[in-house]
C-alpha cells in the first residue's frame, strides 16, 4: 500500500502504531502542531502516541514513515519514554482544534471545524493544509453543507482566539464513544483546562462517572468542583460507591457534607459507611455493591447476575451467599461460590450445594498490607468483608489493592518503563 500524502487528522485517532519490524508501540492519540503567528499552514511536529502502560509519549513527524488507513509505522522502534507534556503555542489537532468556531472568509459565514487535513510537501515535512468546515446555519436540527478550505481561508485559529472563545465538542465526543472510560480519562488529562472542561460538560452523568473514575486524584478534584453543586451530586450518585468514598474524603468537610446532602439517601447510604472507615483498611478499600444471593437461588440465578456486563471482572468471580437481607450489610454470611464452580455445576441446582465455607474473611479493620498478604496466600481477586456479627458488609477487589499499592501519580504517568537510551535522549523539539 502506498503511503498516504494528505491525511484527515481525525481518522488517525487510535490507530495501531507499528516499529520497522512490525513491533507494536502504541496507539495515536493526538497530533501535535505549532501554530504560527501568521496565517500560513501550522507545521506538524509530531504525534502523541499512548503506549501499553498508559503512558502518552511524543513522538516527531522526522520519525513517520508511513501513514496507511489500518496503522503507523515509524522509522525505529526506539522512543522516547518521557512524558508528553503541551507546550506553549502548540496545539492538539484533535482536543483542541476540532468543533472550533470560524468564520469563511469568503462569506464571512460561521462554520464549525470538522476535521483537518494534513499534507506532506516537498520538504517531507507535514503541514495542516485543509480544513473541513460546516457551516452554522442557526436553524434547529439542520447541518450546513461541509466544504474542504484552505488554511488560510478562515478565520479564528489563532491561539488568543482558540483559548479564549467556547467550543464545541461534538467531534471529540463522537471519537470518545469507540474508547475506553481509561482512555477518554487519559486524553482529557492531556486536555486544556478550559477543553476539559468543556468536554466534561457534555458527557452524560453516567459516562462522566465512569472517566472521573480513571482520572489522577487532582483532576477529580477539579472537575467536581467546576460543575455545578447538583450535577456534582449527580456524578457522584453515578460512581461507584468506594470511588465516590475516596473523591469526597479529598474535599473540605463543608463540601463533602454539602455534597452528601444533595446525593439521593439511597445512594449516600453507602458512600457514608464506606467513609467511616479508614481508606487504608479493608472497609476503606471495599465495594459495598458484591453479588449475593440467599441459599434458595439456583446455580442459573448466580450466572446471571455475574453476566452483568457493568460489573467488574474481579467483582464477578464470587457471589457470596447470605440470610436475607441480600443488600449490605446482610443477614448472617453462609460462604461464597467460585465462578469457576458455578460454571460446572448443573443450573437448576441450588447454591448452597456448591458452597465454599473455608475461605477466610476479612475483617474491616484489617490493613492493607493484611489485605495484600490474604490476596496473594489464598490466589484470589476478590474476597468478602465481614462485621463483628458475621455479617457481609463488602468486597475487595485486587484492583482496589493495587490502586493503593502503586504510587499516588501513576495515573499520570503509566507503569514505568526502561530508561531511554544514548539513541532516545531528546534533542530540540524531542524534550517531551
Amino acid at each position: 500500500m502506498v503511503p498516504a500524502t494528505r491525511v484527515f487528522a481525525a481518522r488517525m485517532a487510535g490507530l495501531s502504531v507499528f516499529g520497522p519490524d512490525g513491533e507494536s508501540i502504541g496507539r495515536v492519540r493526538d497530533v501535535v502542531a505549532g501554530l504560527s503567528v501568521r496565517r500560513q499552514p501550522p507545521r506538524v511536529l509530531g504525534l502523541v502516541l499512548e503506549l501499553p502502560t498508559r503512558r502518552r509519549i511524543f513522538v516527531p513527524m522526522l520519525r513517520v514513515t508511513r501513514i496507511e488507513s489500518s496503522a503507523v509505522t515509524l522509522a525505529t522502534g526506539s522512543v522516547n519514554l518521557r512524558h508528553f507534556h503541551q507546550r506553549p503555542n502548540e496545539l492538539l489537532v484533535l482536543g483542541q482544534l476540532l468543533d472550533a468556531r470560524v468564520v469563511i472568509d469568503s462569506t464571512h459565514a460561521p462554520a464549525v471545524l470538522v476535521d483537518v487535513a494534513m499534507e506532506q510537501i516537498r520538504t517531507r515535512d507535514w503541514q495542516l493544509a485543509k480544513l473541513a468546515v460546516r457551516e452554522r446555519t442557526g436553524r434547529l436540527g439542520r447541518r450546513g453543507p461541509t466544504q474542504v478550505l484552505d488554511w488560510d481561508q478562515v478565520t479564528g485559529l489563532a491561539v488568543a482566539e482558540l483559548t479564549g472563545k467556547p467550543q464545541g465538542v461534538q467531534q471529540l465526543l463522537a471519537m470518545f464513544d469507540t474508547m475506553r472510560a481509561v482512555d477518554v480519562a487519559s486524553t482529557l488529562h492531556e486536555l486544556p483546562t478550559k477543553r476539559r472542561y468543556e468536554v466534561a460538560e457534555a458527557l452524560d452523568d453516567e459516562r462522566l462517572a465512569d472517566v472521573v473514575e480513571e482520572l489522577p486524584e487532582e483532576d477529580q478534584k477539579d472537575l467536581l468542583e467546576h460543575l455545578d453543586e447538583e450535577r456534582a451530586a449527580d456524578v457522584l450518585e453515578a460512581m461507584n460507591p468506594d470511588d465516590a468514598a475516596d473523591l469526597l474524603a479529598e474535599l473540605s468537610e463543608v463540601d463533602k457534607e454539602r455534597l452528601l446532602g444533595l446525593m439521593a439517601p439511597e445512594e449516600s447510604a453507602p458512600v457514608k459507611r464506606l467513609m467511616a472507615y479508614s481508606s487504608d483498611t479493608a472497609g476503606g478499600l471495599m465495594t459495598p455493591e458484591p453479588i449475593v444471593v440467599g441459599p434458595d437461588a439456583t446455580i442459573a440465578e448466580a450466572l446471571a447476575m455475574a453476566r452483568n456486563p457493568d460489573l467488574p471482572v474481579a467483582l464477578a468471580s464470587l457471589v457470596f451467599v447470605c440470610r436475607p437481607p441480600s443488600a449490605t450489610p446482610t443477614g448472617r454470611y453462609l460462604g461464597c461460590v467460585h465462578i469457576q464452580r458455578l460454571l460446572r455445576e448443573p443450573p437448576s441446582t441450588l447454591v448452597a450445594g456448591a458452597l465454599d465455607i473455608d475461605l477466610a474473611s476479612l475483617p474491616a479493620g484489617a490493613s492493607l498490607t493484611d489485605v495484600t498478604r490474604y490476596f496473594a496466600a489464598y490466589n484470589l481477586v476478590c474476597g468478602p468483608v465481614l462485621d463483628d456479627e458475621e455479617h457481609l458488609i463488602g468486597a475487595v477487589t485486587v484492583d482496589d489493592v493495587l490502586d493503593h499499592l502503586l504510587p499516588e501519580n501513576w495515573r499520570e504517568s503509566g507503569l514505568p518503563g526502561p530508561e531511554p537510551g544514548p539513541a532516545d535522549r531528546p534533542t530540540n523539539r524531542e524534550a517531551h
